[in-house]
């Protein structure tokens, strides 16, 4: 029984380590790493706070080297999955129940143990799963996942306290709801923040959930569930059920019992879902929550004014930074002739400086990406350009994988602006540049527009004030998440609300009381203090 409104501790961004040398945390990490190295993980599904290995196993190794092996994970079938989800029905009755304010203390407490005594193991587990630099790793699997969990619980309490106006004699409320059934949380191999918060965020309101981590990304979502464990998270309320998209999507799917989707991957499983959903709606009990970050083409577009040294560090950084495999990363750039010559020199001979390999040498500024499937997708965009007469490499174009999947920083120069690469998702270190005519500024921009279908990110570079309100106004609706004289990458929860619309998603904005309002169903609730006694009005009385 709650007898007072209690105030949530003020949220804050959680501070980020360097890991420079010297450092006690470089040193810790160093020593996290020989340790989950040299373990051997098998990895069951978490359902109701069981452990249950099915038999049906993949095998985890590091992208960088695909000698290390981790473990391997057992993999979910239709069984396991009505089994989630009549435990998770289950598990929702005391777990709705329960008052606000403690399912707010299970998430602060995760946070905090995040912060603290988990900080290496789980910055450990995205460098080896994920193949992340240490720097990386810490500003995703540490400090934007604290920062999703103390901010949502301050959102939380932030919507609850908004109330409608109650005029002379009646008491409105609004009572804010979890919704009915269970969510199904699916989340990428990116992001073990995002792996945390698709989950998390519908949970902390009193929803109970199904969790598909990406194939890729097993390893570091069991260490989030014994954290959560920890952290005192009911049996039952998050359910970890690995496996492959159609063993445990299909059932899922088509439950009757499914009140809403938290995804974040690719367009075309994210289109292909919502026509599942659209197919069964007939026998569905609720109208389910759609919920979707999907793909980007993310754009620099600089104007002959742009400061060409901080272009420069931008379009590394945006590009390059964790393989290119951020949803927001610099996939298009536009740069005017009149600058062109300038940046092209700094930019290849910084390009040309960049150091690739083993995250555990943490003087690399890449590693490999995630998997074979996506080795050779990338390779793929790399090939046709280098088979094109409309394309040129000024940096990388070469990749190995004999040891991991290794994949240069490559930057390809087209004449066509809506060449191939250009126009589709690559999801790898690939920068794609078309150079215009500085007359041709407001048509480049239309160009910038409509070449791709998506709108996640974007960046304008300029020190031209009325150039940059160009750019704004022109560019409104290509990228949700819009940047001026900054790479495209790296929002901040409570910072930049992050989400696109068009073929990038729902715009729902992670981060932010937009999201966390998704998984709320409201109550109106009107109290008359003296109702009336006589079903008379006024007006019907005779003259």
């Amino acid at each position: 029984m709650v007898n007072a409104y209690f105030k949530v501790p003020d949220p804050y961004n959680e501070p980020v380590n360097s890991y420079a040398p010297g450092t006690p945390e470089r040193d810790a990490l160093k020593r996290k790493l020989i340790d989950l190295r040299s373990s051997q993980l098998d990895i069951p599904l978490i359902i109701n706070g069981e452990e249950i290995r099915t038999g049906k196993i993949s095998e985890i190794y590091t992208p960088h080297n695909k000698k290390i092996s981790l473990g391997k994970y057992h993999k979910a079938g239709e069984k396991e999955i009505q089994q989630a989800i009549k435990s998770a029905l289950k598990a929702r009755n005391d777990w709705t129940a329960m008052s606000w304010d403690q399912r707010a203390s299970i998430f602060l407490k995760a946070a905090d143990l995040l912060a603290g005594p988990w900080r290496t193991t789980l910055n450990a587990t995205a460098m080896l799963g994920q193949s992340k630099t240490a720097y990386q790793s810490e500003i995703d699997a540490i400090a934007e996942l604290c920062d999703f969990w103390r901010f949502n619980v301050h959102y939380m309490a932030q919507i609850m306290k908004d109330q409608p106006y109650s005029p002379k004699g009646i008491w409105n409320k609004l009572e804010y709801r979890s919704l009915e059934g269970f969510i199904f949380a699916v989340t990428p191999f990116n992001f073990v923040s995002i792996a945390g918060n698709l989950p998390t965020a519908p949970a902390m309101v009193g929803n109970v959930v199904l969790w598909k981590p990406a194939s890729s990304a097993v390893y570091p979502a069991y260490f989030l569930m014994k954290l959560l464990e920890e952290a005192g998270l009911p049996a039952g309320v998050i359910n970890l059920i690995p496996g492959s998209g159609a063993q445990v999507g299909n059932p899922v799917m088509t439950s009757p019992d499914l009140a809403g989707i938290h995804f974040t991957g690719s367009t075309a499983v994210f289109q292909n879902m919502w026509k599942t959903i659209g197919d069964n709606i007939h026998k569905s009990k609720y109208y389910p929550r759609i919920v979707g970050e999907t793909g980007g083409k993310d754009f620099i577009f600089a104007h002959h004014t742009a400061d060409i040294d901080a272009l420069v560090t931008a379009a590394i950084r945006g590009a390059f930074e964790y393989q290119g495999q951020k949803c927001s990363a610099a996939s298009r750039m536009y740069i005017p002739k009149s600058i062109w010559s300038s940046f092209k020199e700094k930019y290849t001979r910084e390009v040309g400086k960049i150091k690739m390999g083993d995250p555990e040498d943490f003087t690399n500024f890449m590693t490999a990406v995630i998997d074979k499937g996506a080795f050779e997708n990338i390779v793929s965009y790399i090939e046709y350009a280098r088979n094109s007469n409309e394309a040129e490499f000024i940096t990388g174009g070469k990749y190995d994988d004999s040891n991991g999947y290794f994949i240069e920083p490559t930057t390809i120069v087209t004449t066509n602006p809506r060449f191939k690469t250009m126009q589709e998702e690559i999801f790898g270190p690939v920068l794609s540049i078309y150079v215009y005519d500085d007359k041709k500024f407001e048509e480049t921009l239309e160009l910038c527009d409509t070449t791709s279908m998506y709108a996640l990110t974007g960046a304008i570079w300029a020190q031209d004030r009325n150039a940059l309100i160009k750019m704004t106004d022109k560019l409104r609706n290509a990228a949700g998440n819009f940047y001026v004289n900054d790479k495209p990458t790296a929002a901040v929860v409570n910072q930049q609300p992050f989400g696109g619309g068009r073929a990038s998603g729902t715009n729902d904005k992670a981060g932010s009381a937009m999201n966390l309002l998704r998984w709320m169903t409201v109550r109106t609730i009107k109290e008359t203090f003296v109702p009336p006694k006589d079903w008379r009005y006024p007006f019907m009385e005779a003259e």
